[in-house]
Order: C-alpha cells, then structure tokens, then sequence
C-alpha cells in the first residue's frame, strides 16, 4: 500500500511538473507573440504619421494655392487688369490712340 501511494504521488508530481511545463510554454508563445504584434504596431503607427505629416504639407499647399486663386480672381475684376488684357491679347486700344508694333 506505501507502494501505491507513493507511484500516487510521484503520477501527480510528474503531472504537476507536466501542466506547469505545458502553461510556462503557452505564456511565452503569447509573450512572443505580442511581442511580434508589438512590432508590427509600431511600424504601422510609424507609417500613419508620415502620411499625417504628408497630408499636412499638402493641405498647406492647397490652402496657399487657394489663396492665390482668390487674389488672381480679385486682380482679374480690377480695370487695370483688364486694360491689360484687351491690349495684348485682344490688340484694342483707346480711341485716338496709336499702336505701333515691332517687325519680327
């Protein structure tokens, strides 16, 4: 019977020795695994600011082009602006006025 007890015993210890074995294995396969997760993480974190600052320069770039939109859209309802532009494209001038043209 102290036989059987003790192969009772040495069973659960082995078993105890197994389960633990078995769980510290599980943890580091999920330690590793993100670990791994981390890494990507960071990348893809890495990756979206640099198309934030990206999309930032750009917006920039657009607002500064809209603002020079706006001006021109202003110059162009000036009358000197367009004076200008009947002269050189159009070739109308004022009434009593004469133009003279370079030979090429």
């Amino acid at each position: 019977m102290a036989r059987t007890r003790h192969k009772v015993a040495y069973r659960r210890r082995h078993q105890n020795r197994f389960s633990m074995f078995l769980v510290s294995l599980v943890v580091v396969m999920i330690m590793i695994v993100v670990a791994v997760k981390s890494v990507d993480l960071g990348r893809k974190t890495d990756a979206k600011v640099q198309e934030e600052l990206l999309l930032d320069e750009q917006i920039a770039a657009e607002k500064e082009r809209a603002e020079d939109i706006e001006a021109f859209s202003k110059e162009v309802q000036t009358k000197g602006y367009i004076e200008r532009v009947a002269r050189e494209k159009l070739g109308l001038v004022y009434e009593g006025e004469i133009m003279f043209k370079e030979e090429d």
